[in-house]
């Protein structure tokens, strides 16, 4: 095996040097649009909004001409989720052919948070599949330009811990978890170094999942680590109980690399290096439903997009010319090209790309940061929302659950907030509820958090782990309202935010203090 460690590392080598390291960022992606509007020129999509014409353009224009992308915008309007899925999306659901993307969709990625149900259905091509695959490969070929890796790293296994493999069939399509989808299609040279294996990767309950990786633990030579950081901190702490070691590295010694994506991995950084016997060099990565939008790809780099593999990214200003005051984006926003955008500035971001998503707002905000190596940072979302864990919890989500458990309990709420807080090593959600009537608080705890759980997926789960509790809080409403005048923020056009979050959650939580209030 240590041949082949040292083959992998070579070849790695050999091929660090890739095309978007030698062309600009405005010609690759002129050409990756050039490829996605070629492949589905013929859907029904393609013809309603003249692909064929905006072909044409790039095909007979000058290099440097920008006429296509004007041709682009005029044909093909910008889409959120309902609007693509009810006017599109739900076509292919249905099992006709050739809509958005060329046959027949076979996969549909569930992903949490509508206001009509709890899941999202995200169309997931074999294109997309295999764009995948190839920047995930790219992420690793990346590893060249990180010194000092030992040879033995390309031996060792990687623990890719994700959703179930399992996928639901209905007759016409396979759904669930992007990371099953793409792992029950991982190929088979990949299959020796894969972990924990395809028996484990299909178990669909959580929590035996994890018992049996722990069990398997000590048989494996762990390299890689990929998955969210609340549940690999959880797996990790499973394991270092289970075997009464001081930390992982006495189970897995050769454990280098930790690839993490989805939530910001700072909050759990010190949690992370108790468990370690040694520190791990940290990925990040920006995979999305619709996507693998960007990975890590130096050591003093942030995330760099792909840029020629599969997607076709827009960037619209976040500002209030395009945005309400709710988030939502207007009709015909201006949008920018990867070349006209600037650093320090931040944008949301349509996605156009090979499962056929056009135009389709993600909803992430980001910065651009080195123009040069078209590194990014995700800033956050174009709504209000909390994930500290993955819970992927949304205004619309809180607005409802807050309603109806107020109808159901028979009281007035005028003003709500939330704050994401620390709960030990891992977190809780505490809610601020302002009400002059008389309440039980530990009854809206447990009908919130039962009306939350129906409303998003991804908080149901997260609240078996790595979301420890609910805390709720009931205030006289004139709190709310000294605190808004005491910021200078009194007045009809003024709203208490619905989620607090950073110094305004610290400033906050210190004006219930000092005031007396308490749980």
């Amino acid at each position: 095996m240590a041949i082949l460690g040292k083959l992998l590392k070579n070849g790695i080598k050999l091929r660090k040097s890739i095309e978007q390291e030698k062309k600009s960022p405005f010609q690759l992606q002129k050409k990756e649009l050039l490829k996605l509007l070629t492949t589905a020129e013929h859907t029904v999509f393609g013809k309603t909004y003249h692909f064929q014409e905006i072909i044409e353009n790039i095909q007979n224009s000058p290099k440097a001409s920008r006429e296509f992308y004007e041709l682009y915008k005029k044909h093909v309007p910008t889409y959120n989720y309902n609007k693509i899925y009810n006017q599109w999306w739900h076509r292919a659901r249905e099992g006709e052919k050739d809509v958005c993307w060329k046959g027949q969709i076979k996969y549909f990625a569930l992903s949490s948070g509508t206001s009509e149900s709890a899941s999202k259905y995200i169309p997931i091509t074999k294109d997309m599949i295999k764009a995948i695959r190839k920047t995930s490969i790219r992420q690793i070929l990346s590893l060249a330009n990180y010194p000092n890796l030992p040879s033995k790293l390309y031996e060792t296994g990687m623990l890719m811990l994700g959703g179930s493999t399992h996928l639901n069939f209905n007759g016409m399509y396979f759904s669930g978890d992007l990371s099953g989808i793409t792992a029950s299609k991982i190929p088979f040279w990949f299959q020796h170094f894969y972990k924990p294996g395809r028996k484990i990767a299909k178990n669909t309950d959580w929590n035996s999942k994890l018992e049996e990786i722990v069990l398997q633990a000590p048989k494996w030579d762990i390299g890689y680590v990929v998955g969210v950081p609340a549940w690999i901190q959880i797996l990790l702490e499973k394991i270092i109980a289970h075997y009464k070691v001081k930390n992982i590295h006495e189970i897995w010694p050769n454990l280098m690399i930790y690839a993490h994506g989805g939530v910001a991995f700072e909050p759990y950084k010190n949690s992370f290096t108790k468990l370690l016997g040694k520190e791990l060099l940290y990925l990040e990565t920006y995979l999305a439903s619709e996507g693998f939008i960007a990975f890590q790809s130096r050591p003093d780099g942030e995330l760099q997009l792909v840029l020629n593999n599969g997607i076709f990214t827009e960037f619209v200003p976040f500002n209030d010319k395009n945005f309400d005051m709710n988030g939502d984006m207007i009709d015909n926003p201006e949008t920018l090209m990867i070349d006209e955008i600037e650093e320090g500035k931040e944008y949301a971001i349509l996605l156009s790309t090979c499962a056929g998503t056009w135009r389709y707002l993600i909803g992430d905000t980001v910065k651009l940061v080195d123009k040069k190596h078209s590194d990014i940072i995700i800033t956050g979302r174009t709504k209000h929302f909390l994930s500290l864990c993955g819970e992927h919890l949304s205004v619309d989500n809180m607005n409802k659950a807050i309603e109806s458990v107020a109808d159901d309990m028979g009281f007035t709420v005028k003003e709500f907030t939330v704050a994401g807080v620390k709960h030990d090593t891992l977190f809780a959600h505490h809610w601020y509820i302002g009400t002059d009537d008389a309440v039980n608080a530990e009854e809206v705890k447990a009908r919130l958090d039962a009306k939350l759980c129906d409303l998003n997926d991804d908080y149901k789960v997260e609240r078996s782990a790595a979301l420890k509790d609910v805390l709720v809080q009931i205030l006289p409403t004139h709190v709310f309202y000294d605190w808004m005048r005491s910021k200078g923020k009194e007045g009809g056009q003024t709203k208490f935010p619905r989620v607090v979050k950073g110094d305004t959650m610290k400033d906050w939580q210190s004006y219930v203090a000092q005031n007396s209030i308490k749980l």
